[in-house]
């Protein structure tokens, strides 16, 4: 594992570009427990992805705010189509190969997930090892929050990622938050130089990786600044020890505001 002795995870972060960390400890409280499992009821009742419904890919996405001056989180609303259906749009710009340029709609969290507070909390954690300069915290960070579920059933399919190569998001940090593992084979986190980005895994020389893990347990988590690094997480297939393969995880992500002046 690359580390940074005897520093905070904020100061790893900035040094090395990507960090591991476990929030496992919050899950000893009873409370939060019970908060957790809440959380991971929301993955229960998962939509398809849309844009790929052979992926075995389900996700609800929904965002949110945090103003830099007063460390407050606010949810902002969904958009809402014509025919009353409630929906969170997200856009990656040229960054995911397999969408460039193309504005994505997922079904939102739902209202009762949102008022969870473990889930404020982990966003809020989460943004407190990011770094920005001055001028940037004068406006509010616009925060992404992503509920993932790759899911199989069927011993010759596998569940991947979007996009299915190493790649870079284009949102400064992300952070990645175990929900659940269960009978998986795969899921194995790659971290890169940037220079992989667009490369599929075995194009990747050995020298090129900073490090390979699995996420095991829940809320075993990793973050990564996304100008220091390229990232991949392999497909998920069935296991020997049932009959379904379940990884579903919480991806947060966090971009400034940017205000353009002719």
């Amino acid at each position: 594992m690359k580390t940074v002795m005897g520093k905070s995870k904020a100061e790893a972060l900035k040094e090395t570009g990507y960090i591991r960390f476990d929030l496992s400890s919050e899950l000893d409280h009873p409370q939060s427990m019970e908060q957790f499992r809440q959380l991971a009821q929301e993955f229960e009742d998962m939509p398809l992805d849309p844009y790929n419904k052979k992926a075995h890919r389900y996700r609800r996405y929904s965002r949110g705010v945090i103003l830099p001056w007063s460390n407050e989180f606010h949810w902002l609303p969904n958009y809402q189509t014509s025919d009353g259906k409630q929906l969170c749009e997200y856009y990656q710009g040229a960054y995911n190969a397999e969408h460039k340029e193309e504005y994505r709609a997922f079904s939102p969290l739902s209202e009762t997930t949102k008022q969870i507070p473990l889930l404020t909390k982990i966003i809020l954690h989460d943004y407190e090892q990011t770094f920005w300069d001055k001028r940037t915290l004068t406006m509010p960070i616009h925060v992404g929050v992503h509920f993932v579920k790759m899911f199989v059933s069927d011993p010759h399919a596998v569940s991947v990622a979007s996009p299915n190569l190493v790649h870079q998001d284009g949102e400064p940090f992300t952070f990645c938050h175990l929900v659940e593992r269960s009978n998986v084979v795969g899921a194995t986190n790659l971290i890169a130089v940037p220079e992989c980005a667009g490369k599929k895994r075995e194009e990747v020389r050995p020298d090129q990786i900073y490090e390979e893990f699995e996420l095991v347990h829940p809320l075993e988590s990793y973050g990564f600044c996304d100008s220091m690094v390229s990232h991949y997480v392999s497909g998920v297939r069935l296991g020997t020890d049932g009959e379904v393969a379940v990884r579903s995880a919480i991806l947060i992500d966090y971009v400034p505001t940017v205000i353009s002046i002719p």
